[in-house]
């Protein structure tokens, strides 16, 4: 499964990026595709589960799938 993580900050990006590479997720920072927004422009693309315990930094993650983007978790105050 292939995800996409954006955040409200490029530090919280940063972070998270550290967090998937020390759990064995393959992950890579990049521009937050224009189908989706962001507040700070910057986004985690990760293989695998997210995470149990979601970090405060991030605002949505989404799920790639059929060409298009699957919403699997959304900040209350995004």
């Amino acid at each position: 499964m292939i995800c996409i993580a954006t955040f409200y900050s490029h530090f919280g990006a940063i972070r998270f990026k550290r967090t998937c590479d020390q759990a064995g997720l393959g992950a890579m920072i990049m521009p937050v595709p224009r189908d989706l927004s962001s507040s700070c422009g910057t986004c985690v693309r990760f293989e695998g589960n997210y995470p149990e315990e979601i970090p405060q930094e991030i605002e949505q993650i989404v799920v790639c799938e059929n060409g298009g983007y699957r919403l699997l978790y959304r900040a209350e105050n995004a």
